[in-house]
């Protein structure tokens, strides 16, 4: 049986009385692409912070590749290989998309080398490859804090891989943006999936339905349940605490 890449086990978080997560269990394969999703305090930022290590869970287990990453710090999560992007995409907005991505694509995260270090040809080639496949080459000189929201977020995305990590989590990936860059946004993320295990977090309906993806529904910080979203629309219980009688 293969080891799952993630795997949360009767994770629970506590905060002061309040929980966030409760008997949180979930897990995903190698190359998988799926979709959260769950009405306003459902816990879907709290199950995010748990994986990255902002924040240690109360009770339970989370694995990576099969080993334990609870009490791990962020920053060495992320290097043994977990890329999170935020609601709002965090770029570095008086630099140009080119040095962003070239940051990003540094296989070295000190200081000095990130200022001085030139790269070399392989993360330059992927650069390149990174920005004319998000449609960002024409824009390569420019400042990032230039870009429209949209640019912002595909920007932040294509740091994310630049980093190789094997899992990509994605917080709300398309708020604000229009439909053409949803759409677009959606294909960007759909070829992701397979090279990388992809998280989407997002409260866009048909954006979900254009990933094709399975569902996980959070409610209370619990799972309430999961399948594709025609299955999780019709089920009751999501009718009931989330998605109302809307098709």
């Amino acid at each position: 049986m293969t080891t799952p890449i993630l795997e949360l086990n009767d994770v629970s978080v506590d905060f002061d009385g309040f929980f966030a997560l409760t008997d949180l269990s979930l897990s995903l394969s190698h190359g998988e692409l799926r979709s959260i999703i769950g009405p306003n305090g459902a816990g879907k930022t709290t199950f995010l912070d748990v994986i990255t290590g902002k924040v240690r869970p109360t009770k339970g287990s989370v694995s990576l590749r099969g080993a334990s990453i609870v009490g791990l710090s962020e920053q060495k999560i992320s290097l043994l290989g977990v890329g999170r992007k935020f609601q709002t995409p965090r770029v570095f907005e008086n630099l140009t998309v080119t040095r962003n991505l070239e940051l990003a694509a540094s296989p070295t995260k000190e200081p000095f080398s990130l200022m001085f270090k030139k790269l070399g040809p392989t993360a330059k080639d992927e650069v390149h490859r990174l920005m004319d496949y998000v449609g960002l080459a024409p824009f390569a000189k420019v400042l990032a804090g230039s870009l429209s929201h949209g640019q912002k977020q595909w920007l932040a995305i294509s740091m994310l891989v630049a980093q190789s990590p094997d899992i990509i989590l994605l917080d709300e990936p398309v708020a604000g943006l229009t439909d053409e860059e949803t759409n677009r946004t959606a294909e960007l993320i759909k070829s992701l999936a397979g090279e990388h295990t992809v998280v989407v977090i997002e409260h866009d309906m048909e954006f979900i339905r254009d990933l094709g993806a399975p569902v996980t529904v959070l409610h209370q910080g619990k799972l309430l349940t999961e399948g594709t979203l025609d299955e999780v629309k019709s089920d009751p219980k999501v009718i009931e605490v989330y998605l109302g009688q809307a098709d």
